[in-house]
């Protein structure tokens, strides 16, 4: 196929990538730890460690769970945000040999219990602020064995100690559960610390993560993402950004690290870097997060559209050091071209527009880190990375031309973990991943979102599924039929919004979004909720979500 894209690339960066002898993401560990040892890596709170200090805890950690008698290929699920146990247990798993489960801290009884028994995770690493949910489902899952954590475990003494003690005593942010046969995190570092630890011969086809999204359609599912995908999706993100240089460089982790997003572009990427991520557990408190980029300078920062525009409207953003700043990236979400050019304005930095999808990697197209201006694009095809635009019958589209943009390369899923009919669903037989979003490609081999095929709502970065939803409101007793869609809003890009016909017009909007908190995660529970008499349906009776976004697409509520 013609890759005009090429010729967008800067110098240096390739059309192909190597990944040399790798086998494994714990061996690009391993190398880093022994390469930069006596450099800082992750901050959290002020206090830093060491790649040396990373790698003797991951090392206790991993021989710990090896102690529990843990095949390869077994699942643990860490629960937490980003604080320094986060790479140490995910790093202590990959050293085993295991595979990482990323679970979201704030899911409901009723997603964790999913999510648990369908990766069949046998140990789940915690923070206790979220311990109770945990409990909660024990009893009705797989896992053996509970590893429980606080937010100050690794701060040292007194910084850590106090920390624990205002957010258990004061803030009242740690809420009792019933777990007592757990083992703290501390304890698991100590007692691993002197056990035997034996490297896991992991192959570059063998999964590595099992990365939960709801895919293009339906319930939340496992992305099979094996060390070949991941070490890919680093070294493409490694060629793409020496072309800005690379040195003493400090990165801005404020996305969630159990997000795919972070995950690759910060966690792992500025290992292979030999560089710092600074990690911010709470980026929502947005004036204690300019506090904390005011303290030192910084070189990187990603993130999407709402949390940059955040930043930019949180008083004393402007007055931070943005000297050292050399890119920023955003993804998850598409970026606003208002928030870009005021980014430029205030940083003097351009917002460099990328994307991806759990099923990518997540990288797939990322902009010239040399543009100067926001262009609207997704970018152009990475290293290694064709794409293209397909119409239904998976014929390929010409230039300007809508269809449904497909990518192929490495960094591309095994498929979705026991889920054979919608892996066929989405990768194509000939190894295309077909991304559900609509898209076209200009004559210079850019792309550019159009819309969505698929009926997934994006809110903030994060995927939410119609299905989900309506399976949620539906089981309220006083509702009869319920379809979940998206509208517009100019922070979170969309909020969910949910049309109901009721049993009975004593049920009120407040009473239903009380119901889906229960069992839905915030971001998904409908902020708009609208009462019609009826649906718009198929003549089989399948509820038309083109036609209930053209009749409901705003933000009346009820």
């Amino acid at each position: 196929m013609q890759k005009p894209w090429l010729n967008e690339y800067q110098e240096g960066v390739p059309e192909n990538i190597d990944l040399g002898d790798l086998q494994s993401l714990a061996q690009l560990l391993e190398r880093s730890f022994e390469k930069f040892a006596d450099r800082d890596a992750y901050e959290s709170f002020d206090v830093r460690m060491t790649f040396a200090d990373i790698d003797r805890h991951s090392r206790a950690f991993a021989a710990w769970l090896q102690g529990l008698g843990l095949q390869p290929g077994d699942r643990v699920a860490i629960m937490m945000p980003n604080l320094l146990q986060y790479p140490i247990a995910l790093f202590g798993v990959l050293r085993a040999g295991l595979v990482a489960v990323n679970t979201n801290p704030l899911y409901t009884k009723r997603e964790l219990k999913h999510q648990l028994n369908d990766s069949g995770a046998k140990v789940v690493v915690v923070l206790e602020n979220f311990a109770n949910v945990v409990d909660a489902v024990l009893a009705e899952t797989s896992v053996e064995q509970v590893v429980v954590t606080n937010v100050g475990d690794l701060l040292g003494f007194p910084k850590g100690a106090l920390i624990n003690f205002v957010l258990k005593r004061v803030k009242k942010q740690v809420p009792p559960h019933g777990l007592t046969n757990y083992t703290r995190f501390k304890q698991v570092l100590a007692d691993g610390a002197g056990k035997p630890f034996e490297k896991a011969q992991r192959e570059l086809d063998d999964i590595a993560f099992l990365q939960y999204t709801g895919g293009t359609t339906g319930v939340a599912k496992g992305a099979m993402l094996t060390n070949r995908n991941m070490l890919s999706n680093v070294e493409q993100s490694y060629v793409w950004l020496t072309a800005v240089g690379i040195g003493d460089d400090v990165i801005i982790t404020a996305l969630p690290l159990y997000h795919v997003f972070a995950l690759t572009a910060n966690c792992l990427l500025y290992v292979k870097l030999g560089a710092l991520n600074r990690l911010i557990a709470n980026p929502r408190d947005m004036p204690a997060f300019v506090k904390a980029l005011a303290k030192q300078p910084f070189t990187a920062i990603t993130g999407v559209n709402t949390l940059f525009n955040g930043l930019l409207n949180t008083p004393g953003f402007d007055q931070v050091d943005f000297s050292h700043l050399k890119f920023t990236l955003g993804g998850g979400m598409a970026v606003q071209r208002a928030v870009a050019e005021h980014w430029k304005q205030v940083t003097g930095k351009p917002l460099i527009e990328a994307y991806g999808l759990t099923e990518s990697s997540p990288a797939a197209c990322i902009n010239p880190t040399n543009l100067q201006d926001f262009n609207g694009a997704i970018g152009v095809p990475i290293s290694s990375t064709e794409c293209c635009i397909m119409d239904e019958d998976e014929n390929m589209l010409d230039i300007s031309e809508v269809g449904e943009l497909c990518i192929r390369g490495p960094q591309v899923m095994k498929g979705y973990w026991q889920r054979p009919e919608a892996t066929a669903e989405t990768l194509t037989e000939d190894g295309w991943l077909k991304t559900g979003d609509m898209a076209k490609m200009d004559e210079q081999g850019y792309f550019y979102i159009v819309d969505r095929k698929k009926d997934m709502i994006l809110v903030s970065g994060f995927n939410v599924y119609p299905n989900e939803i309506e399976d949620v409101i539906a089981t309220h007793p006083d509702v009869l039929e319920v379809g979940a869609i998206g509208v517009p809003d100019e922070k979170s890009g969309e909020l969910v919004k949910a049309v109901v016909v009721r049993k009975s017009d004593s049920l009120t909007s407040a009473q239903l979004r009380d119901y889906c908190r229960e069992e839905l995660t915030g971001y998904k529970v409908p902020k708009f909720i609208q009462f019609v008499d009826e649906l718009p349906k198929t003549n089989v009776g399948k509820i038309l979500r083109k036609d209930l976004r053209e009749m409901y697409g705003d933000r009346n509520s009820d």
